[in-house]
């Protein structure tokens, strides 16, 4: 645009004073810096709005009196901006854009959603499930303000608030030779063909178990997808890593499935409530924020009273 709000504003402060002078002293500002920003409309506009009387002011023209009229309701409609403005980043209703990992959600993201319904029933979520690159991406260019994800791959770019943490475990099938033991060591599970969860950055970390051992695991079966790795643990074809645990040992196909502890000494994952550096959330992001960390913040090992985290995964989370 060739003008700005300001300069319709001393536009209207004119024609309401019916002079120069007066208007500069209503707004507090200088003479010439009105007559300045009426002259430069009437050029970008090609119009003359006002008509100029020697020692008695100025008076509107037909065509001053159609612009003054628009002018006053885009001004109104510029000061309508700011109560919207804080209604969109103080209210607590309306929309907010979340992100899940999409191993994560179908374990944790019903509880959490029900609480926030609970606590905030006027608050709608807009859902994106994805892997670690999509919601990287999705956090990057605004489609979604948080992100519930593992701490694989976030950029530096990100704040990432810690909630809690999940050891990984093997699943094999129940009438598996290894079921009964309770734990198993990296080193027998590696002559086992390993079912790959094999989605970007999950793969490196479930390898690099084995690495760190100095080991190296014989994949057989790959998938992106949690509930086929299960199904395919129990119809036989290997065992598989993961971190989180559905309550049920059961696959999908009814077939039974049984959870060793690892015998090594293997990291936790880091699960981690994730947005930019470079955004202001709204008090309806910080609302799920808050609730995300009263809700999935801490583990058992922690001491921290009992949580969602600790009631939809406590076989996942090992001492």
């Amino acid at each position: 645009m060739q003008y700005t709000l300001r300069q319709l504003a001393y536009l209207v402060a004119v024609a309401d004073h019916g002079s120069v002078t007066e208007a500069a002293k209503a707004l507090h500002t200088s003479q010439p810096g009105v007559s300045s920003a009426i002259a430069q409309l009437e050029e970008v506009f090609g119009l003359q709005l006002f008509m100029r009387h020697h020692a008695r002011g100025v008076s509107l023209t037909p065509a001053g009196r159609s612009f003054i009229a628009a002018a006053r309701q885009l001004l109104k409609q510029a000061e309508e901006l700011t109560p919207q403005a804080q209604e969109i980043s103080q209210s607590l209703r309306g929309r907010v854009t979340l992100g899940c990992f999409t191993t994560i959600a179908p374990i944790l993201l019903p509880r959490l959603l029900s609480a926030l319904r609970d606590a905030y029933p006027e608050l709608e979520v807009d859902l994106l499930e994805g892997d670690a690159r999509q919601l990287r991406e999705a956090l990057a260019d605004g489609r979604i303000e948080l992100a519930l994800a593992y701490d694989l791959g976030l950029p530096e770019s990100l704040h990432k608030l810690p909630l809690s943490g999940a050891r990984p475990y093997a699943l094999v099938a129940a009438d598996h030779p290894l079921a009964g033991r309770g734990e198993v060591s990296l080193a027998e599970l590696a002559a086992e063909p390993l079912v790959l969860l094999d989605l970007p950055h999950s793969r490196e970390y479930f390898l690099s178990l084995f690495r760190q051992q100095r080991l190296e695991p014989k994949v057989g079966l790959r998938t992106i997808n949690f509930e086929l790795a299960r199904g395919l643990v129990a119809a036989g074809f290997g065992y598989a890593l993961l971190n989180l645990r559905p309550e049920v040992d059961v696959a999908y196909g009814g077939g039974k499935l049984a959870c060793l502890d690892i015998a090594d000494e293997v990291p936790r994952l880091p699960i981690m409530l994730a947005w930019p550096q470079a955004l202001r959330l709204t008090r309806k992001a910080e609302a799920v924020r808050e609730l995300c960390l009263q809700l999935l913040g801490g583990t058992a090992d922690e001491g921290r009273p009992e949580n969602l985290f600790k009631v939809c995964c406590a076989s996942a989370i090992r001492r």
